[in-house]
């Protein structure tokens, strides 16, 4: 039986906590393209990065993955020389990986209702409903975070199953509500500009978007779940983004 492009990306994480050379196949080298600006590109392999990676006894956790097409999206825990959460997103050609972006923050929580950063389910439902939730949770982050219309919420999230995992907040949507609403001198502090992807396996909608917190450059990545027309569950990472003479490679975060 021929491994789904989710369980490669699966194995390849968890090639860096192993140093396990094989895994490393899926990914296309000579074609890579790598969006994290702290990372050289095409002057380590990754076989030997991840073998030298592994020699300090670093810990992989693939909390749960999906796929979209030509696209693989993971929600991951790291133990390294600190805990951090991310989310790895790839693109697939011919079969291999030859794109890379991810978004990484620091472990913090639990929250205020007792929620860590990646808890919850993790299988994938409701598959014929891909595109319906696709759709909605487009429509709420254009509406929501991109627009500023925090009184559209109840229209997105269901209010009574709604479970929150980002680390400062809770379940109770007034908490999401002021912080959304939230404003530093004459602009939101929590600012959406551009959302780039929308990527969905049944009921799990992950956004990748771009804009500012508290006036500095960062990436937001959110991962929505959807019941039955509405946002039921929702995890998230926001990274800051260095500026461009900080980078290390040209291809950019996005």
């Amino acid at each position: 039986m021929t491994a789904s492009n989710k369980d490669r990306i699966r194995a390849l994480l968890k090639s860096i906590e192993t140093g396990d050379p094989g895994p490393v196949s899926v990914v296309n080298e000579a074609k890579y393209i790598q969006h994290n600006p702290q990372t050289h590109e095409g002057s380590e392999g990754l076989a030997a990065l991840f073998q030298r990676l592994s020699r300090t006894s670093p810990r992989v956790n693939v909390v749960r993955a999906f796929e979209d097409g030509d696209f693989v999206f993971a929600h991951t825990e790291y133990d390294f020389s600190r805990r951090n959460i991310g989310f790895e997103l790839f693109r697939f050609e011919d079969g291999r990986a030859v794109e890379h972006w991810d978004n990484i923050q620091p472990r913090q929580g639990p929250n205020l209702s007792g929620h860590s950063m990646v808890d919850g389910p993790t299988e994938a439902r409701d598959l014929d409903r891909t595109e319906d939730n696709r759709a909605l949770v487009r429509a709420c982050v254009m509406r929501v975070l991109m627009d500023g219309d925090t009184g559209s919420l109840s229209a997105f999230l269901d209010a009574a199953a709604f479970t929150e995992h980002n680390p400062r907040l809770g379940d109770d949507l007034s908490l999401l509500h002021g912080a959304l609403s939230e404003r530093r001198a004459d602009r939101r502090r929590i600012d959406y500009h551009r959302l780039h992807r929308v990527l969905a396996e049944g009921d799990f909608v992950l956004t990748q978007c771009e804009g500012e917190f508290d006036g500095v450059p960062t990436a937001f990545y959110d991962l929505f779940r959807v019941a039955e027309g509405k946002i039921v569950e929702h995890w998230d990472t926001n990274e800051k983004v260095a500026p461009e003479s900080e980078w290390k490679n040209d291809n950019g975060k996005f």
